[in-house]
C-alpha cells in the first residue's frame, strides 16, 4: 500500500517514506511545479509519480464514498498507451513510441483504480491485457518489461489481474510457473532468520534479505488482493508454517506473522538505511507501517495492528499532509482497514485533506468509518446548491409512479 512502488514513492516523498528507488532511475528531490497539467493530484513534479499518485488518491476516495472528477478520471486515463500500458507520467500530447518507459506498478495501480471507481473498465481490462503480455518466465513482473521479477511489482500485478476478474493461478509459463510461484520463491523459510518475511528481490549469491515492504506487499499479493483491502474475518494468531510445498495463504499468512512480530517490538516500522548514507538514527517509516497495517487486516489480523494505527494516529499525520496525495491516501486505507475513522484521524480530516489535493470531487457521501458497519446515508456535498440524493428519493417516493428506486451506497469492493 501503500506507497511501496519503489522510484514512483521515491520521487515524490524520499526519505520521508524511505523507499528504495530502482537503480536505473535518478530520484530527483522533488519540487513545486507551477506548470501541472489540470486534473493531477498534489503539487509536486510528477515525473516519477504522478499515475501512482493519482490513481492512489482515488482508492483511497472510493472506500470513503468520494467519486473523482470526471476530469480527473481523465487526466488518469489520458496517461495511457495504446497498448494499454502506463508510464509513470508522460506528457499526453505526445503518443507512445519505442523511447516511452512503460511502467508495470504503475499500470497496475491505475487499473486497480479503474476498477475500483468502476469507470473505463474497457481501459482497465487493456491495461490488464498488456500486463499479461509482460509476465516474465518466473511467473512474476519487474519494475519494467523485462526487468527481473520483484515481489513488489509481482504483488501489484496480482492486484490488478485478480480486480478485472484474471484468474492468477492460471497464468502458468512454459515451465509451469505462476505469479504465486514467483513470489513464494521470495520468502524466507520459517526457522531461518526473519523467517516468514519476502525479499525484494535475491541478492547476488541468491541469498534472502527481509524486507518489510515486499513483505507486506507480498502478503497481499499471495491473497490475490489489491491495495485497497479491507478487513478479512479474524483468523487465530499469525503463526510460520514450516515445508516446502505451502499454499500462497500459508505464505501469506507467514508474511503476516513476520509482520504482526516486527511491531510487538514497537508499533512502527523503520527506513531501510539509503545507500551511501551515513550512519545514523533509525527513522519511522510511516508508508511502510501503513502499509503493514492494511497487510495485517486484509490476513485477518486487524487485531495486530491496533497498536500501530495508534501511532499512526499520533505521529503520521503530518507526514501525510507534507508527504501529499500518495501519503494521505495510505493512511486512509490504513484507518478503513483497520475501522478507524479517517473523517478523523489523529484530529484530522484525512478525506477532506486528500479532496482538497485535486480537482473537487463529483459527489461525497458521508459514511460509517467502519468497513463493516451500516450503509451510509445517501447525499453529496455540491457547491451547486442541487438537490441531494435524499431528497430526490423523497420526491421519488411521494411520486408514488411504481418505479422503485434502490440506492446503495456501498464501501470499498471486497477482494477476490
Amino acid at each position: 500500500m501503500t506507497v511501496r512502488r519503489s522510484a514512483a514513492a521515491f520521487a515524490t516523498t524520499a526519505v520521508l517514506l524511505g523507499v528504495a528507488a530502482p537503480a536505473a532511475v535518478a530520484a530527483p528531490s522533488p519540487s513545486p511545479s507551477a506548470d501541472l497539467p489540470a486534473g493531477l493530484y498534489g503539487t509536486t513534479d510528477p515525473t516519477y509519480d504522478g499515475v501512482w499518485r493519482q490513481s492512489l488518491a482515488f482508492l483511497a476516495q472510493k472506500i470513503e464514498y468520494v467519486t473523482p472528477s470526471t476530469q480527473a478520471v481523465d487526466w488518469l486515463v489520458g496517461q495511457q498507451c495504446d497498448s494499454g500500458a502506463f508510464t509513470s507520467y508522460r506528457d499526453a500530447s505526445k503518443p507512445c513510441d519505442a523511447s516511452t518507459v512503460m511502467d508495470t506498478n504503475a499500470t497496475a495501480v491505475a487499473v486497480q483504480a479503474l476498477v475500483e471507481i468502476n469507470q473505463r473498465r474497457e481501459d482497465a481490462n487493456n491495461g490488464a491485457d498488456w500486463l499479461k503480455s509482460v509476465q516474465n518466465e518466473d511467473g512474476g513482473w519487474g519494475y519494467n518489461p523485462g526487468s527481473p521479477s520483484d515481489a513488489n511489482s509481482t504483488s501489484i500485478v496480482i492486484g490488478a489481474l485478480a480486480r478485472t476478474g484474471v484468474p492468477v493461478n492460471e497464468l502458468t509459463t512454459k515451465d509451469g510457473s505462476t505469479p504465486y510461484t514467483a513470489l513464494q520463491s521470495l520468502a524466507i523459510a520459517c526457522g531461518e532468520k526473519d523467517g516468514g518475511a519476502f525479499a525484494y528481490q535475491p541478492g547476488k549469491k541468491g541469498e534472502l534479505t527481509a524486507n518489510m515492504d515486499a513483505t507486506a506487499a507480498s502478503v497481499l499479493g499471495l491473497m490475490g488482493k489489491g491495495i485497497a483491502s479491507g478487513t478479512s474475518n479474524a483468523v487465530k494468531d499469525p503463526s510460520c508454517t514450516k515445508g516446502d510445498d505451502l499454499s500462497p495463504e500459508q505464505s501469506a499468512q507467514n508474511g503476516a506473522f513476520f509482520l504482526a512480530d516486527t511491531l510487538k517490538k514497537q508499533p512502527y516500522l523503520e527506513q531501510a538505511p539509503m545507500p551511501g548514507a551515513e550512519e545514523s538514527k533509525p527513522q519511522p517509516d510511516y508508508g511502510n507501517t501503513s502499509d503493514a497495517v492494511v497487510a495485517l487486516a486484509a490476513s485477518g489480523h486487524a487485531d495486530q495492528a491496533k497498536a500501530s494505527v495508534a501511532w499512526l494516529q499520533k505521529n503520521g499525520t503530518g507526514w501525510a499532509k507534507q508527504g501529499g496525495p500518495a501519503a494521505t491516501a495510505q493512511l486512509i486505507l490504513a484507518a478503513h482497514a483497520t475501522g478507524a475513522d479517517a473523517r478523523s484521524f489523529g484530529g484530522v480530516d484525512l478525506v477532506k485533506q486528500l479532496n482538497s489535493m485535486g480537482p473537487s470531487p463529483a459527489a461525497t457521501a458521508l459514511p460509517s468509518p467502519t468497513p463493516t458497519g451500516p450503509q451510509p446515508s445517501s447525499g453529496t456535498d455540491s457547491d451547486d446548491g442541487g438537490l441531494s440524493l435524499g431528497w430526490l428519493i423523497g420526491i421519488g417516493l411521494l411520486a408514488g409512479t411504481g418505479i422503485g428506486f434502490l440506492l446503495s451506497m456501498r464501501g470499498k469492493k471486497k477482494q477476490p
